[in-house]
């Protein structure tokens, strides 16, 4: 995978209890103040998150950006839904906390990456948690997703499909449920939504927002849909960002 440009990075590579050895890319600044994790969303790569490293860098932040397993350059069977990736996110903690020993780590999930931070067990050992465009449950996940394309009647097909989640991930539907999670999880949390969104309703959003644990905050970009939400946003996109950082890594 070819190296962004204007922007300075080392390649790393950290094994994960995934079973993959995941590759990623660390951006390391002069008098950095903190470290910021980047997860990226489902059949993405690092190189999706590179204008978030960008901003981050520049506001003094170090930042690692990697591939999930069965991901750009990290080798495995197939996509989990946050089961193995949830391995891969505790991974890449550890080794940031080797890298840069003492600072404050956050870490921002995009759809699959902000499952696979919210169903890490134990809960990731960070100071920040950002999660954007996450699914409530890999059932509500599947039902969105056959309404999109075979309109409400689409969601009675959901069992047909979530039959398969433990053949394809080795966990059960029970395992990938971040409701459930996010209520367990007493870090700061900044969940990030679009009111248009249809792969995950805003209704969802704000229903996993009630559940969690304190502290909190939610903000919805009106007029988003499941998508970059930088790119759709992105004065306001970089403005929460920093504000939930500065205020929370200190």
């Amino acid at each position: 995978m070819p190296l962004p440009l204007h922007l300075p990075v080392e390649p790393v590579t950290f094994p994960s209890a995934s079973g993959a050895l995941i590759h990623g890319w660390l951006v390391t600044p002069e008098n950095n103040h903190g470290v910021v994790i980047l997860q990226h969303g489902i059949h993405a790569d690092k190189a999706s998150l590179v204008e978030r490293a960008r901003f981050l860098s520049r506001a003094g932040y170090a930042v690692l950006l990697y591939d999930f397993q069965a991901h750009g350059e990290s080798v495995g069977q197939q996509i989990t839904f946050g089961f193995l990736e949830s391995r891969d996110a505790q991974a890449a903690v550890e080794f940031v906390k080797t890298r840069f020993p003492g600072r404050p780590i956050g870490v921002i999930g995009i759809s699959l990456g902000a499952a696979a931070a919210a169903l890490a067990k134990p809960p990731l050992a960070v100071q920040a948690l950002v999660l954007e465009s996450m699914f409530p449950t890999i059932v509500d996940a599947t039902k969105d997703r056959l309404e999109m394309v075979l309109g409400p009647a689409g969601r009675w097909l959901s069992p047909l499909l979530t039959a398969q989640i433990p053949l394809r991930t080795g966990g059960g539907v029970d395992d990938l449920r971040p409701l459930d999670q996010v209520a367990k999880i007493t870090v700061p949390k900044l969940f990030l939504a679009g009111t248009l969104e249809q792969e995950t309703h805003l209704g969802e959003a704000q229903q996993m927002f009630r559940e969690a644990a304190e502290p909190k905050q939610l903000v919805a970009l009106e007029g988003a849909h499941h998508e970059d939400l930088l790119h759709f946003a992105p004065e306001t996109y970089q403005k929460v960002i920093l504000d939930f950082l500065n205020k929370n890594l200190k």
